[in-house]
């Protein structure tokens, strides 16, 4: 893998990670308010999917994390569903819901996508 693949998968998961804090954590706190730009009260009110949401990006972060420890082939393969993953649904939160998500979290999916298959690794 190239380091840049490496450097790219590590900041989308750390990326995952903020994500997941936001919305487990701080969904209905000023920052979360604030980040996602919606009444406090549909924030009171949704916080439990948010948490859910918030629940799955981690399972996103353990998908990326483990495709940048375990041996090749399989690191391979795990690099290229996870983060094709994380493409998908940046894509179809930047249709659904802001098109902010296309820049923060398909953008650079589709970047490290692109390093690991130019890259080999």
């Amino acid at each position: 893998m190239t380091l840049a693949a490496a450097i790219v998968i590590a900041l989308v998961a750390v990326a995952h990670v903020w994500f997941a804090i936001l919305e487990m954590v701080l969904w209905t706190k000023p920052i979360g308010i604030k980040t996602f730009g919606r009444p406090k009260q549909v924030m009171i009110d949704s916080a439990s999917l948010a948490q859910n949401q918030g629940l799955y990006n981690l399972f996103l972060v353990a998908g990326l994390v483990w495709s940048l420890i375990a041996a090749e082939p399989m690191a391979h393969a795990l690099k290229l569903f996870f983060l094709g993953c994380v493409l998908v649904a940046g894509i179809f939160g930047g249709i659904t819901a802001s098109k902010k998500i296309l820049f923060v979290q398909a953008l650079p999916a589709a970047i490290g996508l692109a390093l690991v298959v130019l890259g080999g690794g």
